[in-house]
């Protein structure tokens, strides 16, 4: 091979990966103000909108007698004038925890897609049930009740969640229509949502070890377990606490399968096969008993995930959300014109 043709075989394929950046060596561009010789022209296609995101916003003050306490929401805003379907992200966080701004590869692809995404905070352990549905339908409220405010269409809002925020996505979706669990402000408009998207999420909190390692299934039958705490309390005082097994009647009322009639919205159910902490059999059970209730239901058993791990975080998974939203909730407008609703 002459050194040419080495030559042209090196350079031509780094020529045409510059060019497919929009970068240009530009040979004498000084029609361009600021140019001089040797500076690179780029030339940029406008694809891609803004994205407004407002952080520490209250959306509810609860209050008792010596204290407020005030849940944060974050809210993240394509800025285009076009109102916009919504998705409210609740974290997971074994009912001990809610740190709302995770999963920022999940709410940022919505964002990008066009959807105004918020991630709220909910009350855990050892607030006791239903405080956490109270706050998750409060979340639901505020934006529906703020909606000229942030550019959402009040007749188009999601939810999803993982882990404990799938379970309160799944209460908030199978309690639509039902007012016993809107306490708080803005209780003149619904918290009913159109769509729900729950991962690795909790429907029977009786039964989160069904199939696991008999010694998972000891843990769940403690009155020290999460779940028992989240609808028993801690032993105090008078109270003795219990185990989740011990009132089967309070454990489904603070379940999603004890409120499934046929008024819930589409629903999205993705697990992992592997999931070793919450049963997969949690997911398999709620999309039967959606089905059978006549209720519109995905259901995706990602083969091998565990529970939050690497695979949740992955192109595939993170496009099949999108999807699901889009169709359920309508693809947002793509208008090019920018409006500021913050």
């Amino acid at each position: 091979m002459n050194i040419r043709k080495a030559f042209l075989l090196k350079a031509v394929p780094a020529a045409c990966a510059l060019f497919a950046a929009g970068t240009i060596f530009a040979a004498d561009r000084a029609d361009l103000m600021g140019y001089v010789p040797g500076a690179e022209v780029m030339k940029v296609d406008v694809t891609d909108g803004r994205i407004d995101t407002i952080s520490g916003i209250i959306y509810s003050q609860i209050k008792s007698q010596r204290s407020i306490r005030q849940l944060r929401m974050t809210v993240m805003t394509p800025r285009t004038k076009a109102r916009k379907p919504a998705v409210v992200y609740f974290p997971g966080g074994g009912f001990t925890s809610a740190d709302h701004e995770k999963f920022i590869e999940m709410r940022h692809a919505l964002a990008r897609a066009g959807f105004v995404v918020a991630a709220a905070e909910y009350r855990t352990v050892p607030v006791k049930f239903p405080a956490l549905v109270e706050d998750g339908k409060a979340a639901v409220r505020y934006l529906r009740a703020h909606a000229d405010e942030y550019g959402i269409d009040p007749e188009r809002i999601g939810v999803i969640g993982d882990s404990a925020g799938g379970y309160l996505v799944q209460m908030l979706g199978a309690t639509n229509g039902e007012k016993a669990f809107d306490k708080g402000d803005f209780t003149n408009v619904s918290s009913d949502v159109q769509a729900v998207c729950t991962i690795y999420g909790i429907s029977d909190l009786t039964s989160i070890g069904e199939g696991l390692d008999p010694a998972q299934a000891k843990v769940h039958a403690s009155p020290a377990v999460t779940e028992a705490l989240l609808v028993h309390g801690p032993a105090f005082g008078k109270s003795p606490g219990g185990s989740i097994l011990s009132d089967r009647e309070k454990a489904m009322n603070a379940s999603s399968l004890g409120h499934i009639d046929g008024s819930e919205p589409p629903f999205l159910i993705m697990h992992g096969s592997g999931d070793r902490l919450v049963s997969p059999m949690q997911s398999a059970h709620l999309a039967q008993a959606l089905r059978k209730a006549g209720t519109d239901v995905e259901y995706v058993l990602v083969e091998g995930a565990g529970h939050g791990d690497l695979p949740w975080f992955q192109k595939p998974v993170i496009e099949r959300v999108v999807k699901f939203f889009e169709k359920r909730l309508g693809s947002p407008a793509k208008d090019a014109a920018e409006g500021n609703n913050l």
